[in-house]
């Protein structure tokens, strides 16, 4: 998330820190503060920014880089007319009052003018220690020191989009936190078209709108997308007349941001060719709460003349979860615009999960595969891709697998296996977590 953001909003990891993935702390460069506060008003896995001042492997080494540090940087925030604060976070250990009064005496080289005032200061500082992440051994100093200014934080954002005071919700509508994160995975910025070919109760468009997005989606469920049926809320047993995905963006704003809702089978794409996309972000159906369905028979043996009367229902039958993903692949490689972003979850069981499994496509790059444990056995994958290529008439029916253009139908009987399997493995846990 944070890398997509940095794409978006400008700056880049920095060099002076190797990057470690289980660092809780890691050292950015952004060319402004503007740009640092726009960063955290739409992250989520985050809590806050800083401005640097010092940083090193033990007290001495930080002391030294906060000697370093250009005064004139620093006078800003230290003037006898200010007031501030010290605060001191350690990951993976606790510190007593003392400790932390005694690191902060040990500041006292710095030219502080101002006043300190604990409950409303204009300025705050932190001391960060990183301990490491494991809490069964936890070294008696820390690994890394940082101190600087506190810029922004940002956790608002999640509790005012909370699923549980939506509107119109269903039975699998897409966590708020979930949902923000794969915005940011799909780069959406103000005026972009955001898609959804699975769109259920429109919890994914929500994030989109946020963000200044225009938005739409499709189904093939004609009683969720006219929000008909039975509730999903508790102690609800039919829905409202006004429960629908518009009524959701009305709620938080953001109703100039609806195109519309269709009820649509995904397999059968009906835009015409030139309707562009600047991200499709989608949760596809799977396990026993979402049906995966699409229309025609197994036989596909459904007559012209039928498909054309208006008030006529279609047949429908079930969408092998493998043709789901390859068909979303191939949608998005022809209705993307170029630099356009797909992203979408995949369930897979964790013992059997190999990167092969990953659908591709040759006009789509991997761009980031992020695992969110679901049981011990089964897991699903954020999968985020980015078009790099112009789709043409030869992708039709096709998909990369080790650098081979292979036929799309049929393409591959252990990709096919596998999701099968998924499929019902989820439904089973599924069930004896409802039992």
């Amino acid at each position: 998330e944070i890398t997509s953001l940095l794409s978006l909003c400008g700056g880049q990891f920095s060099s002076e820190q190797e990057i470690r993935v289980n660092s809780p702390f890691w050292i950015l460069s952004i060319p402004s503060e503007e740009m640092a506060r726009g960063l955290m008003k739409r992250t989520v896995c985050a809590k806050s920014i800083f401005e640097l001042w010092g940083h090193g492997r033990s007290a001495g080494e930080l002391y030294a880089s906060l000697k370093n540090y250009p005064m004139h940087e620093m006078l800003p925030y230290l003037q006898s007319d200010s007031t501030y604060k010290v605060h001191i976070h350690t990951f993976n250990k606790t510190l007593s009052q003392a400790q932390k009064i005694k690191k902060i005496d040990a500041l006292e080289f710095l030219p502080f003018k101002g006043k300190v005032n604990l409950k409303t200061p204009e300025h705050i500082f932190w001391i960060l220690e990183d301990y490491g992440m494991d809490p069964n051994n936890v070294p008696e100093e820390p690994f890394h020191l940082y101190f600087g200014r506190w810029v922004h934080g940002q956790r608002e954002l999640i509790e005012s989009y909370s699923v549980k005071k939506r509107h119109f919700i269903g039975n699998t509508s897409m966590d708020a936190c979930l949902s923000f994160i794969m915005a940011n995975h799909g780069r959406v910025k103000p005026n972009d078209v955001v898609y959804d070919p699975f769109v259920g109760t429109g919890g994914l468009l929500i994030s989109s709108a946020h963000f200044g997005a225009y938005v739409c989606g499709t189904d093939i469920d004609y009683n969720t997308i006219h929000g008909l049926g039975k509730a999903s809320r508790k102690n609800q047993k039919w829905r409202g007349p006004d429960e629908n995905i518009r009524a959701n963006l009305r709620q938080y704003g953001l109703e100039k941001y609806y195109l519309d809702a269709l009820v649509s089978d995904s397999s059968r794409p009906i835009w015409r060719k030139g309707m562009l996309f600047d991200a499709i972000i989608t949760d596809p159906p799977y396990g026993i709460r979402e049906a995966t369905r699409r229309t025609g028979s197994q036989k596909e043996t459904v007559k012209t003349a039928e498909r054309s009367t208006e008030n006529h229902i279609f047949v429908s039958s079930s969408y092998h979860l493998s043709d789901i993903f390859f068909d979303l692949l191939k949608f998005a490689a022809e209705y993307l615009v170029m630099g356009g972003r797909l992203v979408y979850w995949l369930p897979i069981y964790r013992p059997e999960y190999t990167e092969e499994i990953v659908p591709r496509h040759p006009c789509l790059k991997l761009i980031s595969n992020c695992e969110q444990m679901l049981s011990s056995h089964t897991s699903r994958r954020l999968i985020t891709m980015e078009k790099v290529k112009e789709f043409k008439d030869q992708d039709q029916n096709s998909y990369l697998s080790d650098g081979q253009y292979t036929p799309y139908r049929g393409h591959n009987s252990f990709r096919e296996k596998y999701f099968s399997g998924v499929t019902k493995r989820i439904a089973k846990e599924e069930k004896d977590n409802h039992k």
